[in-house]
């Protein structure tokens, strides 16, 4: 009995919540266009520090601020990076399962199928279209590094004396990759 796919992962941003079914994993327009939403705070990096910034500076004018505006501002955005980084890295793992169980699944296929040569290119054909859908999906596993690195770097370049909490093994582990490649 071939494993069960997964039916559905829920990933919630602030502004809305997208479900990721494994339609929507085979569909690769739809897939990219859902992580271009979640790689828009990465993109606006500059612009959300400093909104951040002037927002902790408004609460401290207000007497409402607790600690200095930098520091404030710096894990607040943090949170918000370590949130949709993992959410993302949620979508692509989700991806990559279905996508590999699908493949291996018409590997199976073509090895039951009859003699049938028509049968057989059919599925040697959708064997190959699901290779191409798998490779583009575990592409998206190196642009994501890609993508992380540099909005670390921008980040640690404005947040110079901010360090994650050792609670949140993966921000760590994400940070302490950074700070190696520099």
């Amino acid at each position: 009995m071939p494993p069960k796919q997964p039916t559905s992962l829920a990933v919630q941003t602030p502004s809305l919540t997208v479900h990721v079914s494994p339609a929507t994993c085979h569909n690769i327009s739809l897939f990219k266009d859902i992580m271009s939403q979640y790689r828009k705070l990465d993109d606006t990096i500059i612009m959300s520090l400093n909104r951040t910034n002037a927002k902790f500076r408004d609460l401290e004018r207000a007497g409402i601020g607790k600690g200095s505006v930098q520091d404030q501002s710096c894990a607040h955005l943090w949170k918000d990076l370590v949130e949709n980084w993992k959410r993302r890295t949620e979508i692509v793992d989700y991806c990559v399962n279905v996508v590999d169980q699908s493949l291996e699944e018409k590997r199976r296929s073509l090895d039951t199928v009859d003699a049938d040569p028509a049968a057989q290119r059919k599925i040697k054909g959708a064997l190959f279209a699901e290779e191409v859908k798998r490779n583009q999906i575990h592409y998206e596993l190196t642009v994501e590094k890609i993508v992380r690195n540099r909005s670390l770097q921008v980040f640690q370049s404005r947040c110079k004396y901010f360090e994650p909490p050792l609670s949140d093994a993966q921000a760590r582990q994400w940070w302490d990759a950074a700070e190696a490649s520099r």
